[in-house]
């Protein structure tokens, strides 16, 4: 397939395409119910991903304890579960998430709300790929992630057992108007080497965006804090800024 092999070139000669690389935070423990195989969960930190609305520890416990704690939005990206072998040589799953760098130092600073973190990273994987995991975690003390960093930003080639990762691209989300109620989201997505529209499957879902642009080129899973209409979202491609614009109305956030 002539196309992939110049993908595979362009993504070679242009540095662009490394896209964010997330930095170390903590790594959680737990396993998968009910086969207790062992699962762990790299929460990395990144400026590219946009933080949550504020939230003080008042609000913080009200949360926990409301029987709907989904109406708190923490942004996240999921990255593609990858293998790993642990301490005592066992095969082992790990997953990436990234949040936004300065509500994770925040979270660092309070038991409270890193329990939090651990709990919607937990869910945000759940969700996304059916999973059941143990809510009995353990944050590992002495190392802060398992595998290799930026293994999300970075196209592998694939090596045995670890899944080709496809780079999540760059994003920017924004409100209009800024000030006041929101009337629009609009997500600016930067897809460089995507030629056409053709190739880009995009699904927004009422609180999520999904874009996966082929042959594996980019995929970006972001979760916002808004509740849209999806019947009346717009996705525009420029061609010549190769850029995806998101335009989704705002129908409560």
């Amino acid at each position: 397939n002539l196309q992939e092999d110049t993908m595979g070139k362009m993504q070679a000669e242009n540095p662009d395409s490394k896209v964010i690389r997330p930095q170390p935070g903590m790594c959680v423990k737990t396993h998968s119910e009910p086969s207790k195989h062992k699962v762990f969960v790299n929460i990395c930190q990144s400026n590219s991903v946009p933080p949550p609305p504020e939230l003080s520890r008042e609000e913080l416990v009200e949360l926990l304890q409301s029987e709907d704690p989904s109406g708190y939005r923490v942004p996240m990206s999921l990255g593609e579960p990858h293998t790993e072998i642990d301490n005592s040589s066992q095969g082992c799953t790990a997953y990436d998430v990234v949040i936004n760098q300065d509500f994770f130092q925040k979270c660092q600073k309070d038991p409270l709300f890193q329990q939090f973190v651990i709990l919607v990273s937990l869910e945000g994987l759940e969700n996304k790929y059916n999973l059941e995991l143990s809510r009995d975690w353990k944050v590992l003390k002495n190392r802060k992630f398992l595998g290799s960093v930026g293994e999300q930003s970075i196209r592998t080639k694939s090596r045995p057992g670890i899944q080709e990762l496809q780079p999540q691209p760059e994003f920017t989300l924004l409100v209009e108007p800024p000030a006041g109620d929101p009337e629009y989201l609009i997500a600016e997505i930067k897809l460089p080497g995507v030629t056409s529209s053709r190739s880009l499957v995009l699904d927004v879902g009422e609180d999520r965006l999904v874009l996966t642009a082929r042959p594996s080129l980019f995929h970006l899973d972001i979760f916002h804090p808004f509740l849209i209409d999806q019947e009346n979202s717009v996705a525009q491609y420029n061609n010549s800024t190769q850029i995806l614009t998101v335009t989704m109305p705002v129908v409560s956030s």
